[in-house]
């Protein structure tokens, strides 16, 4: 009696995509004066194929993963707060922080300094104020912010508000903003292209009729989740009928 076993799904180990959607073609990664800690969920790290820190990382030379929820005694965290926490700042909402859409490029540069690192969380939202709510060196450092006035490109991911951002869409804006401060030099003009590519396949593969999952549009247009659901069902879209 033979067996026949069914060969796995062929995936590229770098951007954690089948090979079938692939975007590494579209990874150009960029040269920053500015250095992006990303700071990742367990949860987060998990679903890679479909998250965007690990392609924010991929997309930027002067950058690295750490995983965690807890940080405060994370070796490589304390090792970057104690030789640089004078130029190490956390990317979070406030109205306190320092609000980089607002600031004139001298202030920002006199703020943030030449080489400044960012640390960013990267998870849903209940994750990231869990991280910060135990991370105690974390909660010590400056934050800045920016003011967004775009709504995210990921709609097959449920955002809780309309104007929240994934971590690629936040760094490409904190990266436009920094260039306009003068601090950054860098071309942002493809930062986004793998992500759009990213968007394209999946919903190329929901509006597959062959696929399992597919759903017609002939009647029905996708358009952007806003809020979470309470229920226990949550759909990765949903259908506004015409």
């Amino acid at each position: 009696m033979q067996i026949e076993i069914k060969n796995p799904r062929s995936t590229c180990y770098k951007c954690m995509n089948p090979k079938s959607t692939c975007i590494c073609k579209h990874i150009s990664p960029l040269q920053t004066k500015t250095r992006f800690i990303i700071l990742m969920h367990p949860k987060e790290y998990k679903k890679e194929k479909n998250g965007t820190g690990h392609m924010t990382k991929l997309q930027l030379k002067n950058s690295e993963i750490i995983v965690g929820v807890d940080f405060t005694n994370n070796n490589r965290v304390n090792e970057i707060l104690t030789k640089e926490k004078n130029s190490s700042f956390l990317l979070y909402p406030g109205k306190d922080n320092f609000n980089l859409s607002v600031r004139e490029g001298s202030e920002i540069n006199s703020f943030m300094g030449s080489n400044p690192n960012i640390f960013i969380l990267d998870g849903t939202w209940p994750c990231a104020r869990k991280m910060l709510k135990l991370s105690k060196n974390l909660q010590e450092l400056k934050r800045v912010s920016f003011d967004n006035e775009i709504k995210s490109k990921f709609i097959i991911k449920q955002q809780p508000e309309p104007l929240c951002l994934s971590t690629i869409e936040s760094v490409y804006t904190v990266l436009n903003l920094l260039k306009k401060g003068g601090l950054e030099q860098c071309d942002t003009k493809d930062f986004l292209v793998p992500f759009e590519k990213m968007i394209e396949h999946q919903l190329e593969y929901l509006q597959n009729p062959n696929n399992k999952n597919y759903r017609s549009t002939e009647s029905n247009e996708i358009i952007t989740k806003n809020l979470y659901k309470k229920s226990t069902e949550r759909n990765i879209i949903f259908e506004k009928e015409n």
